[in-house]
């Protein structure tokens, strides 16, 4: 496996899902970790106990990922903590949409403020200490939707996809100093986002007749791609956008 030996991780959204198994993930590979989580406190302390139970280092922070103060907060709690920012994981992220005509302005903000605008503040915080260290790798987290329309998410799908383009310019500005920025875009995960639409047999069958492997990702799928990106076996890979979907964006909805 994916060697992350003294290195320190920060994941934004580490309570539950797609955020917590890559928090245990990197835990097993050697990173310590920091989880930081905006309401559910809790939730981050049940995966940091686990990261514990196996003689891992993880510490929970609760954050509102939209607000600077807030995310200065978070980074200054991993320094002091572990001394050092090696790579930062920006997962934190909210769904439910509707079409343009039928979103609320305060409802756009929103979705703005904890899909990109969070990853802005992270990014812009976590840098300098990355450049300070002599390396870092960022990894954020889109979706497919960031990739093509689908029907009622014009907040999100519009979210995801200056999540995925904001990826591309931090490469461009960064890569220079040894920062590697990447994203990833899943597919169709079995997630407490998504288990309310999955949990209707004809939806499930609907949704999972557009994977090409016939099932829904788990929140592990997800966390094997972003370790790969987060050791140094991806070196030469900065700028990209990492789909993994088991195939859904091939097919035409």
């Amino acid at each position: 496996m994916t060697s992350l030996d003294g290195r320190v991780a920060l994941i934004t959204g580490a309570g539950r899902g797609i955020g917590r198994a890559i928090a245990l993930l990197f835990s097993q590979a050697g990173a310590r970790v920091a989880l930081v989580v905006g309401t559910r406190l809790d939730e981050a302390e049940e995966t940091r106990s686990a990261i514990v139970q196996e003689s891992g280092q993880a510490i929970a922070v609760r954050a509102d990922v939209a607000q600077a103060t807030y995310v200065d907060h978070a980074v200054n709690t991993t320094l002091a903590t572990f001394g050092r920012l090696d790579i930062l994981v920006n997962n934190a992220g909210m769904g439910g949409s509707k079409t343009c005509l039928d979103t609320p302005e305060k409802d756009w903000d929103r979705m703005m403020d904890v899909n990109l605008k969070s990853v802005f503040l992270f990014c812009k915080r976590a840098i300098p200490e990355m450049l300070r260290g002599g390396k870092g790798k960022i990894i954020n987290i889109s979706s497919m939707y960031g990739l093509r329309g689908s029907p009622h998410t014009a907040a999100y799908s519009a979210s995801k996809a200056g999540v995925i383009n904001f990826t591309r310019q931090l490469a461009v500005d960064y890569s220079g100093q040894n920062i590697y920025v990447n994203a990833i875009s899943p597919g169709l995960i079995e997630t407490e986002m998504t288990r309310q639409k999955l949990s209707d047999p004809a939806e499930r069958k609907r949704f999972v007749g557009q994977v090409l492997l016939g099932r829904a990702g788990t929140p592990i799928d997800i966390a094997r791609a972003a370790l790969f990106l987060a050791g140094d076996e991806s070196d030469f890979i900065t700028g990209h956008n990492l789909v993994v979907d088991g195939g859904q964006s091939c097919t035409i909805i």
